[in-house]
């Protein structure tokens, strides 16, 4: 029955793209269908195999590693004033950004990140029949944030129209940042978030193409990518990484601050009118049904659909904040599924960002991004719910 329940949820989350397609008659169906198995067949392989799990303890031991690396950082910097469990967060979570955004930056310097993803992208792009700058965003955006994957295809906007700039800017929003997927294993079960990571990108492709297909004839169909890092040493790399994750790390916790304090207040409003209602109790119900068909018990579907919600309206790391305590008392199914659904950009602050990064690489194509913003949070949204469904037939 679970199972059904799951293949009932794909179709409707695949049903509700087709109904916001821009051009039904375009739909790589075939391209689409590819990325559903190949998404089918990862999560098989990563959960139910003995080779896949020990490649997910692999990744898993080896990002361990380097957050021991980075809590030595921190704790010289630091570790005299981490003496209460208020400081933890902050200092053990937030600031090891630092130490992966000056790896990322280390491994773009040596050219070595920029050949793994244009391989991998053209390889998508061969077997899906999806453009190769799409492909290759797509990739790009497992590795970094969502501003800094957009500037990589920057030499390639003169190229885009209105679909194809929707289905790179719904790559960057539906994927997440290596730099701080060392922040969310402190915080969630790290299985969940690894496999997460090519996930999304299958989703926000597939979903992006649904509403906005695209076709490039062979000639346009190019990659340019160059001038990805302006450093001229691997020093001044690890420097200029350093800056980048520290302007991160403060971002992130800046956010947390406006947006933990302002859920607190709409709740506070709500409760003047309704005594006892939090903003996540009407999340919760919002999102019950469609959380019963991914798989959550109805038992746990109010709770853990409070917590998407909070995803959505505010950022991942608050709804990670709020699931933490509840992973305890979750089952596992549920947990997977949810921890999922949080790993992505996939919330409202996004549409800014993005709209932001694209006015500044091309002030026209910034007002079709805008234009197109809640499409764009829709879309990313439905990829999060595929892509926590499919893991759901797996648990």
């Amino acid at each position: 029955m679970d199972i059904l329940l799951g293949l009932l949820a794909i179709l409707v989350v695949l049903g509700l793209a087709f109904l916001m397609s821009n051009d039904k008659k375009n739909i790589n169906y075939k391209g689409i269908g590819i990325m559903l198995v190949l998404q089918l067949l990862t999560t098989w392989f990563m959960f139910t195999t003995e080779i896949g799990q020990n490649i997910i303890n692999g990744i898993s031991a080896g990002f361990n590693k380097l957050i021991e690396f980075g809590s030595e950082g921190i704790s010289f910097v630091v570790g005299g004033f981490v003496t209460e469990d208020s400081g933890v967060f902050f200092f053990n979570v937030l600031l090891l950004i630092i130490f992966f955004a000056t790896i990322l930056s280390v491994l773009t310097y040596l050219k070595i990140l920029p050949a793994i993803i244009k391989y991998l992208g053209g390889i998508i792009s061969k077997i899906t029949g999806l453009p190769r700058v799409e492909s290759f965003n797509a990739v790009n955006s497992i590795f970094f944030g969502q501003s800094e994957a957009l500037i990589a295809i920057r030499t390639q906007f003169h190229h885009l129209n209105n679909n194809r700039l929707y289905i790179v800017s719904a790559s960057a929003m539906g994927s997440v940042s290596a730099s701080i997927v060392g922040a969310y294993l402190q915080m969630l079960p790290p299985e969940y978030v690894l496999v997460a990571l090519p996930l999304n990108m299958f989703s926000a492709l597939m979903i992006a193409s649904v509403i906005a297909p695209v076709k490039v004839p062979k000639e346009e169909d190019l990659v340019d990518v160059t001038d990805v890092t302006n450093d001229k040493s691997i020093f001044e790399a690890m420097g200029n990484g350093a800056l980048e994750g520290g302007k991160i790390a403060l971002i992130v916790a800046a956010m947390l601050i406006a947006f933990i304090a302002s859920l607190e207040l709409v709740n506070w409003l709500i409760q003047l009118v309704f005594a006892g209602v939090t903003l996540q109790e009407i999340l919760g119900y919002i999102i019950a049904p469609i959380g019963m068909l991914m798989g959550i018990a109805p038992g746990e579907v109010l709770e853990a659909g409070a917590v998407m919600g909070t995803k959505i309206v505010t950022n991942e790391f608050v709804a990670m904040l709020k699931f933490q305590p509840m992973l305890e008392t979750m089952s596992e199914k549920t947990i997977g599924i949810v921890t999922v659904f949080l790993t992505s950009f996939a919330n409202f602050s996004s549409i800014g960002i993005i709209a932001g990064t694209v006015k500044g690489i091309d002030s026209e194509k910034a007002v079709s991004v805008s234009g197109f913003g809640m499409k764009l949070l829709i879309g990313a949204t439905l990829a999060s719910i595929l892509s926590a469904t499919v893991v759901g037939l797996f648990l």
